[in-house]
């Protein structure tokens, strides 16, 4: 699946899961590791890993197996790594603290 398509299908995913606050965050000039990141909000820590879950189930689904999720144990904060899109799943507390789009922008 190219760059773009993935994206696409990572949001649309995160959106049926009720993802909330979803953020694009083109970092392909800034970093070497990926072409995007994504960055959404969940309502628990029981949210924030469901949405993590699905994202690496349907992703599975269509062929694509993520490089690692990582977080998922806690579900304060989720990454799942798609190579070229990194996606970051946090409570609102979280997101708050470390405010990763204003750390990429």
């Amino acid at each position: 699946m190219q760059v773009e398509a993935l994206k696409a299908f990572v949001i649309e995913k995160l959106e049926d899961i009720k993802g909330r606050d979803i953020t694009i965050l083109d970092i392909a000039k800034k970093s070497g590791f990926a072409d995007y990141m994504i960055v959404c909000s969940g309502n628990s820590n029981r949210h924030v890993k469901s949405i993590a879950q699905s994202v690496a189930i349907e992703c599975r689904a269509k062929g694509i197996e993520p490089l690692g999720i990582e977080g998922n144990d806690v579900g304060e904060w989720a990454l799942v790594d798609l190579s070229s899109v990194i996606v970051h799943v946090m409570t609102d507390e979280i997101r708050d603290r470390y405010q990763l789009e204003e750390l990429w922008n």
